[in-house]
């Protein structure tokens, strides 16, 4: 703690973003970054708490304290040194993760002012990649193990870059034609750009990691087999890709998407691939509605403001979130309250309690959606039921992006022929070990526990690689 009086006399300060009629017209990053004293100023808040409640908040279990001190005192190679300990991939988290170690700083408790993290966080590991600290570590030795890895997210890079360093010869095998997952596909390009997955992916590459793109596993039985021969222990770490669907009247129309077929279409135009004009989801001059208040809503929000959208409106058919704090999500809990987004800003309206009733259209194009308030009421055990009332609203609309989370990984394919016990919510069922009901599989991020953060993701990734390692090492 290099300034003991430093959180009573220097306020909190955030990065910010580049101004909205810039930002709206392009897919760059849309997140500023601070120059070096500005981290150090911003560092210097940190009281090196007792108990660390960031710490405690971080599902990776990063040293907020210890690095932050570092980068106050000017050493960046030592708060890298600190951070990449227990974060793989600080470049995703430092840009994406909703910061659950802000939401858990004591600042943020006695001065509703939480120290700056995860703008320092991105900061260290871009110094970090400039001035060279970052350089690749390929294993001196190799065990003779081999293991496959199918999927390449956030788990299934973080457990390759874990079992790699045991000495592990690792293969990771992506169904698409890039790595990354929904960090490549699913993210839009304004807040993460891609080349940061590249940069990762050829240093990973030069530790001794091999990719395959355009590698689908699990479809023909016989290859399938010959894979769980080949492979000392296999990870899936496939994501949740089942999105949750609208099942009302008119859902096949034109014009009603899932935000996947966009967010995904978009990110790869943005990579130069040709779309035909006949297949592209384009929200240009049309009234777009985004059903669904996460982030993926307003990932499409942002999306469709780029594309030209003539308007945009989002809904939620929960009630709209206390704006400041939360009593049912009191401190260092995660706070369950109202999120304004970049994308929000850049002009959005958005209304909450409001149910999809049907969706309709003339001549299998999409016209109109009607919608109906809905009132919450909770019960003694604190469960929350809907009552939609009679009325109705019709809303003109061109467009709908269906955004209302992921309900599980996909079952058809690879883990209907791999035989694998689901839980209750259709994930891969796993031990304290993550391994699953299939000797020698394993799962890890979302495949395991249903769609959740990215920086979750990694923590389980890393989780996995462990146990994997664990498992190799009693076979002869």
């Amino acid at each position: 703690m290099g300034n003991p009086k430093a959180f009573l006399t220097i306020g909190r300060k955030e990065a910010g973003y580049r101004p909205v009629q810039q930002r709206k017209t392009d897919f760059a990053e849309v997140e500023l970054t601070f120059h070096d004293e500005e981290c150090r100023t911003q560092a210097s808040r940190c009281m090196d708490c007792g108990v660390p409640f960031c710490h405690w908040n971080c599902p990776l279990g990063n040293r907020q304290p210890e690095w932050q001190d570092a980068v106050y005192k000017g050493n960046w190679r030592e708060a890298y040194r600190l951070l990449q300990e227990t974060d793989d991939f600080p470049e995703f988290t430092g840009r994406v993760c909703p910061a659950l170690c802000e939401k858990g700083c004591v600042l943020g408790l006695s001065a509703n002012a939480p120290v700056t993290v995860r703008n320092n966080e991105a900061a260290i590991i871009e110094k970090a990649f400039s001035e060279g600290y970052v350089v690749a570590c390929p294993p001196h030795t190799r065990t003779g193990k081999k293991v496959a890895v199918i999927g390449s997210g956030p788990a299934g890079l973080a457990c390759a870059n874990q079992l790699n360093r045991k000495g592990h010869t690792v293969e990771v095998f992506e169904k698409d034609e890039r790595i990354g997952g929904l960090l490549r596909l699913g993210i839009p390009d304004f807040k993460l750009n891609k080349n940061v997955i590249d940069r990762r992916q050829a240093l990973l590459e030069t530790e001794g990691i091999s990719f395959f793109c355009n590698a689908p596993v699990g479809a023909d039985k016989k290859a399938l087999k010959k894979m769980l021969d080949e492979y000392d222990a296999v990870c899936v770490a496939i994501g949740a890709g089942e999105p949750r669907d609208l099942r009302v009247e008119g859902r096949d129309l034109k014009g009603v998407y899932f935000a996947l077929e966009l967010l995904k279409q978009q990110n790869r135009v943005n990579a130069g691939t040709e779309v035909a004009p006949e297949e592209r989801i384009s929200a240009k001059g049309k009234r777009v509605l985004v059903i669904g208040g996460g982030d993926t809503g307003s990932d499409c929000v942002g999306t469709a403001i780029r594309q030209g959208a003539a308007s945009v409106l989002q809904i939620e058919i929960m009630p709209k979130p206390p704006v400041d704090k939360n009593p049912a999500t009191p401190w260092p809990q995660y706070p369950q309250i109202l999120k304004t987004s970049s994308s929000h800003q850049e002009g959005c309206e958005r209304r909450w309690s409001l149910d999809t009733v049907r969706f309709i259209g003339e001549n299998g194009v999409l016209k109109q959606v009607e919608v109906a308030p809905v009132t919450w009421t909770t019960d003694e055990n604190g469960r929350m039921t809907p009552q939609r009332a009679a009325e109705t609203e019709i809303l003109d609309v061109d467009m709908v992006f269906l955004a209302m989370g992921f309900v599980h990984p996909v079952y058809e394919g690879l883990l209907e022929n791999l035989g694998v016990t689901l839980d209750g919510r259709k994930n891969v069922a796993v031990d304290s070990d993550n391994k699953s009901s299939v000797a020698k599989v394993f799962a890890a991020g979302d495949a395991s526990y249903g769609a959740g953060l990215v920086v979750r993701a990694i923590a389980s990734g890393r989780k996995t690689a462990a146990a994997i390692d664990r498992y190799l090492s009693t076979l002869k």
